[in-house]
């Protein structure tokens, strides 16, 4: 266990060491960084949308309407990003800190695996977007982080668990370097009941990718609690031939069931945090 899980006193002090090291990292690494917005790519290479409401047991609904007011904000800051080849796209350093003074509210937030009320909770949900997106695209994921634990029963998931990202300003992030001689384009907005994305490009790609879930399995441990594994994978293949050209393991996940489960059975297909439900248009 970290020092500052068993010391709660010594976080505020472990959260800005973490900044301060993110900070010198952002002006010492080197990079391209994404900070270009332009009218629209002609080519639409991936489309999901999410629901943006959902019922959570023990969750008012007042922080997921607080929410909505949070992802309008932080989908204004990536709608019409460019990432051109060589360029890195940094959630944080796109999105900025979530603060009461631009605007953001009090929305559901996770907790060492416990939903409270945080200002700017819920952003995680576009990071969780635009990961999914980016995992159907040649574009290269430098960081990405997952909640430890699975907070909430699902209802409906339509993607695979396990491809959600956590985000902290500005020390938990989500980061995807341009890596081919192609540009892409975020697009991102709040519908009427969904949170909306579209990733762009300058001209056709010449793959398909197809991501799941292989390995789903529950545990109960010799502690007595729950936990959740599996394995993502992704296959490329060719658009003009129908060709498989790869498979390859995303990344193996595992995490503690925090919800109340009967010994009668195991759930069919916990959600992931923070609103990962990703619907395919």
């Amino acid at each position: 266990m970290h020092l500052s899980r068993r010391l709660p006193w010594l976080r505020p002090l472990a959260v800005l060491a973490h900044r301060a090291r993110r900070r010198v990292r952002w002006l010492t690494c080197g990079a391209r960084w994404a900070t270009t917005r332009g009218p629209d790519l002609p080519v639409r290479a991936m489309r999901h949308r999410s629901p943006l409401l959902r019922e959570l047991e023990g969750v008012p609904m007042r922080l997921q309407h607080n929410k909505v007011v949070n992802l309008r904000l932080a989908t204004a800051r990536t709608d019409r990003l460019l990432i051109r080849p060589g360029e890195t796209f940094s959630f944080n350093k796109v999105v900025g800190s979530c603060t009461r003074r631009k605007g953001y509210l009090a929305g559901l937030r996770l907790s060492d695996g416990a939903a409270t009320a945080g200002v700017g909770g819920g952003i995680c949900q576009l990071a969780n977007l635009l990961h999914w997106m980016v995992l159907h695209s040649p574009l290269t994921v430098l960081e990405r982080s997952e909640h430890s634990f699975d907070p909430f029963p699902d209802n409906g998931r339509v993607v695979p668990w396990g491809v959600g990202c956590t985000i902290a300003y500005n020390y938990v992030d989500l980061v995807v370097r341009n890596d081919t001689d192609h540009t892409f384009q975020l697009r991102t907005g709040v519908g009427g009941h969904h949170l909306l994305g579209e990733l762009r490009a300058d001209r056709p790609l010449a793959v398909t990718y197809a991501v799941e879930a292989r390995a789903e399995r529950f545990e109960r441990g010799g502690d007595g609690r729950l936990r959740r594994s599996n394995e993502i994978w992704r296959t490329t293949t060719d658009r003009r031939t129908g060709e498989a050209l790869a498979t390859e393991l995303v990344r193996r996940n595992r995490a503690l069931v925090t919800y109340a489960v009967s010994d009668g059975g195991i759930p069919d297909t916990p959600s992931g945090s923070c609103d990962t439900s990703l619907r395919v248009s």
